[in-house]
């Protein structure tokens, strides 16, 4: 009878243990399998036991922003994907698009979100603002000014702020590529199904012993 009854009780710690595993995580998971971005983006998991909180790299190789390193933060919100990720810049830097505290004027992380756009859309969504910034829509009006009426002093004043000068009354930190330091970057497929909280892995192989027996994996 006790046997019996420990037999249960494990079955339903086992029970509320898979139900930890969210529906976000869920697709969470699906994203990050079928993840495509160029090479000017690294992605990195400072913790890979919660996916989702992580961090995005944008190295560009072209236009104003090339030879700077820029870092955003990742979070995954309960409701993902019908509520989108919440990104935020690390460091302060001269953007018409994103404003001195780090938050990001995008229109897939706005009015535009639905639920079937992707991780791989908001990365190459957000690359795209160093490749072509949007005077447009701004959240720094004196950038979008600037890159409006001077874009030559628009790039001067960017390689400024990216040295750690100053643009204005703004003082920036230095993020050259030269300078920065740069987190370790494993590769993405080491973290797509091994490190998720109660993901369902696939059993080990059977193998066979010496006398050619069958082994049950465990």
């Amino acid at each position: 009878m006790i046997k019996i009854w420990s037999m249960k009780k494990n079955e339903e710690q086992a029970g509320k243990k898979k139900s930890k595993v969210s529906a976000a995580q869920i697709r969470l998971q699906k994203d990050l399998t079928q993840l495509e971005f160029p090479p000017t983006i690294k992605i990195h998991f400072p913790d890979p036991a919660k996916q989702v909180n992580f961090e995005l790299y944008i190295i560009p190789d072209e236009g104003f922003f090339k030879g700077g390193v820029y870092p955003f933060s990742v979070n995954i919100p309960e409701a993902y994907p019908h509520e989108p990720p919440k990104i935020k810049c690390m460091k302060k830097i001269y953007h018409p698009n994103i404003d001195l505290e780090g938050n990001v004027c995008l229109n897939i992380l706005r009015e535009d979100w639905k639920p079937v756009l992707d991780l791989t859309a908001v990365m190459n969504g957000l690359n795209f603002l160093f490749l072509e910034p949007n005077p447009d829509d701004p959240l720094n009006k004196d950038a979008a000014n600037e890159l409006k009426q001077n874009r030559e002093q628009f790039k001067k004043s960017v390689v400024r702020s990216m040295g750690g000068g100053a643009v204005g009354t703004v003082s920036f930190e230095d993020i050259r590529a030269q300078s920065f330091t740069m987190p370790e970057f494993k590769p993405l497929s080491a973290l797509k199904s091994t490190d998720l909280p109660d993901a369902k892995k696939p059993p080990a192989p059977d193998t066979k012993d010496a006398n050619g027996d069958v082994t049950m994996a465990t």
